[in-house]
């Protein structure tokens, strides 16, 4: 999904669009954007423009996970506490029970994400991987996590 922002991708840029009216910000895991970053000065002005409307869960310098309200600014428990040992452990499963397309090697990063959607619940995973997020998403069975091909 960065990468097809950063690349103005029409159905990214108006997907960002629609979770900008939502109380939960975009979250952006700090895997995920390390995996795209890279020092070009167009992808890094990109990049920073979409962050803005984004959080990454517990970097210092991010945007908050919750939007302000008139009553304050709510706090998200899923944003707010990171990954305790039986979430890795839970990733590990995935990992490993995954049934993953052709040719594709297990991918810690995506199995995370597939975990931080879980987390939230009634997520929404926008990617250019859905079928890796699905596979991984299978394992953990979720009741309300969707998938989102960019």
């Amino acid at each position: 999904m960065l990468t097809a922002l950063a690349d103005r991708k029409a159905k990214a840029v108006a997907l960002h669009e629609g979770v900008r009216s939502t109380p939960h910000r975009a979250l952006v895991l700090g895997p995920v954007l390390a995996q795209v970053w890279r020092p070009r000065p167009a992808l890094v002005h990109a990049l920073s423009g979409v962050l803005r409307d984004c959080a990454v869960p517990q970097a210092r310098t991010s945007e908050p996970p919750m939007r302000e309200t008139k009553a304050g600014r709510p706090e998200c428990l899923a944003c707010a506490t990171g990954p305790d040992l039986a979430d890795w452990r839970r990733i590990g499963t995935a990992l490993g029970q995954a049934v993953l397309p052709v040719k594709k090697r297990p991918d810690a990063v995506d199995a995370w994400v597939a975990l931080a959607a879980v987390r939230h619940g009634s997520a929404v995973i926008f990617t250019s991987d859905p079928d890796d997020l699905s596979a991984y998403l299978k394992v953990l069975a979720p009741p309300d996590v969707h998938v989102v091909a960019v």
